[in-house]
């Protein structure tokens, strides 16, 4: 059972956080119940933290899209008390109090159990962000890029998807080139994968044809706007761009020849709300990989009380790697 209350950082109708004790009564009524043990910090996190961008719609409100945590209760039969399971995207942490929260409760839909390779902070080192990258990965292999075929470009590369996506494409065999605009960052994304690393203006510094020479075979591109843009012109043939991020805005001007006479292609990468059987098979992709191979500064690990700091650090642009949520148990 869920105790009267539990411990959140909670969002009030001001948009002022504080970590406070909250009644279990105000948790939705879906069918699982979860105790969560580590959440993490995702961009999208800190806007609907702070009430920007309107991510989130209503206040109060306990961010946290991201969960990873032991069942208490499960009313549809589909996991047992006991079982560790993680909840990443859907609503959670949007319009739904999610993963700040000690304790969540959420459709059984949502909810994937944990892989054996996997502990429950190493899920929350991945988070939304890791199994972003990840989904970006899977449509890259989809349109049959191999890493044989030629270089990625990881763009905005220091960012909790960036850097995820050089160590991941890094184990799985690619050669990786990393941009970013922390030019002080160059060991560190050499450190967790990177073989190559470009400063973000060299990319968009270049001539407007609409046409550029061939320079990578494939991009998780995490930036959009006008780097987007130089990004789809400098693809090479069949290739393909999984794009998943907006920092330089939403909208791309760009022309048709690189599709056209290219042959590239250009995927929305929705990590939110992708299919469960997908979900399912980039977590298990995730159990696979080398994490004895990170860097012990890859992530730092941080309680509820020092959460409100590192949003800030995030709207920033400062942060570097990932920010694992612990919650005292």
């Amino acid at each position: 059972m869920i105790p009267q209350t539990f411990t959140a950082f909670y969002v009030d109708e001001h948009h002022n956080a504080t970590v406070t004790e909250v009644k279990s009564t105000s948790l939705p009524d879906h069918e699982v119940s979860i105790q969560v043990h580590f959440s993490s910090l995702n961009y999208k996190d800190a806007l609907s933290a702070r009430g920007m961008n309107r991510v989130t719609k209503n206040y109060p409100h306990i961010p946290g899209i991201d969960a990873a945590g032991v069942v208490v209760e499960d009313r549809s039969g589909t996991f047992a008390p006991g079982d560790k399971v993680i909840v990443t995207g859907n609503d959670l942490g949007t319009n739904t109090f999610g993963g700040y929260g000690a304790f969540i409760r959420v459709p059984a839909s949502w909810v994937v159990a944990l892989p054996k390779e996997l502990s429950l902070e190493q899920s929350m080192m991945i988070g939304t962000a890791g199994f972003t990258a990840l989904y970006g990965i899977h449509r890259l292999k989809i349109e049959g890029i191999n890493p044989d075929d030629g270089p990625i470009l990881i763009t905005g590369a220091t960012g909790g998807v960036g850097s995820f996506a050089v160590f991941a494409l890094s184990a799985m065999g690619y050669r990786v080139v990393a941009a970013t605009r922390k030019t002080n960052q160059d060991q560190f994304l050499k450190n967790i994968g990177a073989n190559s690393v470009l400063e973000s203006e060299a990319l968009t510094e270049v001539a407007k044809h609409p046409l550029l020479p061939r320079q990578w075979q494939g991009s998780i591109e995490t930036v959009g706007g006008e780097l987007l843009d130089a990004v789809l012109r400098q693809i090479q043939p069949k290739g393909a761009v999984a794009c998943c991020g907006n920092v330089l805005g939403i909208e791309v001007s760009t022309n048709i020849l690189p599709f056209i006479l290219r042959g590239i292609s250009l995927l929305g990468i929705d990590s939110a709300f992708c299919k469960r059987t997908i979900r399912e098979q980039i977590w298990e992709t995730a159990s696979t990989l080398p994490f004895h191979k990170l860097p012990s500064n890859y992530y730092k690990k941080v309680p509820l009380s020092k959460l409100g700091t590192e949003i800030d650090l995030i709207l920033q642009g400062k942060q570097t790697g990932r920010v694992v949520v612990e919650h005292a148990l």
